[in-house]
This record gives C-alpha cells, sequence and structure tokens, in this order.
C-alpha cells in the first residue's frame, strides 16, 4: 500500500486528483507501481489535463499539507 508521501496532488482549480502509485492511471496507461517520478515527462492529470509540474506531494518538502 502506497506510503501518503508516494502520493501527488493535482493543484489546479477545481482538480484535486491525487495520483497514487498502486492505482497508476488505467486512462494515462500507466501501469500499477509506476511511482511519479517514474511518469513520463508528457504525462497529464487524467481529470484536468495538468502536466506532472501541476502537482505537488501530499506530504514532506513542497507538499499540500505544508501550504495549509
Amino acid at each position: 500500500m502506497a506510503e501518503p508521501e508516494d502520493m501527488f496532488q493535482c493543484q489546479t482549480t477545481n482538480c484535486g486528483c491525487i495520483y497514487n502509485p498502486d492505482r497508476g492511471d488505467r486512462k494515462g496507461k500507466i501501469q500499477k507501481g509506476t511511482q511519479f517520478e517514474g511518469l513520463p515527462e508528457e504525462w497529464k492529470c487524467p481529470v484536468c489535463g495538468a502536466g506532472k509540474k501541476r502537482f505537488k506531494p501530499l506530504v514532506g518538502p513542497g507538499s499540500v499539507a505544508e501550504g495549509e
């Protein structure tokens, strides 16, 4: 089971999609077990289409929780 520090959340308005490596991304043809760092640079959010740079880790340095 992925730890929160392995998950990343999209930071676009009204999205909040969380990338969970345990699930991968069927729409983007990303296999289960693929870490966020291992995603191709051209990968996009399956909900809003944002690029990887719009995602922040759920916990840890530079995280979503740190900004609250």
